[in-house]
């Protein structure tokens, strides 16, 4: 999975999607050119590939999702496996209380955690996570909020889906497991996904889920392999991966 992150200024930049789609495409050594893709909506407006079809080649299992600030935009791009991605400022202001807002979105297990946080500052990041969380998930099924309302289901961390502390307790990021309980529909395919969640350059929280990769051997999928690049728009282009620009905080 490749993670492109786009530094904008306070003019308007233009910065189409194609370009990133690039590097996977030439990974499987597709015969696609990436100028030649098109997009569609999905049913609940989801950006997706319209992959034309062609009687002598097979369309690229590949998969994109982005997700914006004022400063930072996010794009995430996988191969056989649907991705969403939600990214926001770690000082991110919230028009009401934390608590008020928790109370109108999250379901009462998150609330419970977000309550027992008596350090407002870090009761805000705590909040922040979650949401990046969560706004990943339902983009990951391609529902978005209105599709998969954020209390029909609880994020979880913690080494089982038992476990409900907030993410600052972890350090150990393998043991930090990300899981999803629904309410309305248990049997829905929660146990395919996998998250990680991580810190981009000290100050934004991106969260990123895909599906598990049921296609590997033995229909078992590993952990999570990521490659971030940060991009100033015809200016700069590197790899930041393993660098102190990322900071996995969670996942698996």
């Amino acid at each position: 999975m490749c993670l492109v992150c786009v530094e904008m200024s306070r003019e308007k930049v233009l910065y189409l999607p194609v370009r990133w789609l690039e590097p996977p495409l030439q990974d499987i050594n597709s015969s696609i050119q990436p100028i030649s893709l098109k997009f569609r909506k999905s049913i609940h407006g989801k950006p997706e590939v319209d992959w034309q079809h062609c009687d002598h080649c097979e369309p690229s299992p590949l998969h994109f999702n982005i997700s914006h600030t004022s400063s930072l935009i996010a794009c995430g791009v996988t191969m056989n496996s649907p991705i969403g991605i939600d990214v926001e400022a770690k000082q991110r202001t919230v028009k009401h209380n934390v608590l008020t807002l928790a109370r109108r979105y999250f379901s009462e297990p998150e609330l419970q955690v977000l309550a027992a946080i008596k350090d407002p500052h870090l009761q805000h990041q705590e909040f922040i996570k979650l949401w990046t969380l969560k706004e990943a998930y339902v983009k990951a099924l391609g529902r978005g909020f209105s599709g998969a309302p954020f209390k029909t289901f609880t994020v979880r961390f913690g080494s089982g889906i038992g476990e409900s502390p907030h993410l600052s307790r972890y350090s150990n990021t393998e043991a930090s497991e990300i899981s999803v309980d629904m309410f309305d529909d248990p049997s829905d395919l929660t146990s395919n996904w996998q998250f990680m969640l991580l810190e981009l350059a000290g100050s934004h929280y991106a969260a990123i889920c895909t599906e598990k990769d049921v296609t590997s051997e033995g229909n078992k999928s590993g952990p999570m392999k990521l490659t971030v690049r940060k991009t100033i728009p015809f200016v700069e282009d590197e790899c930041v991966s393993g660098t102190e620009a990322v900071r996995v905080l969670c996942g698996f």
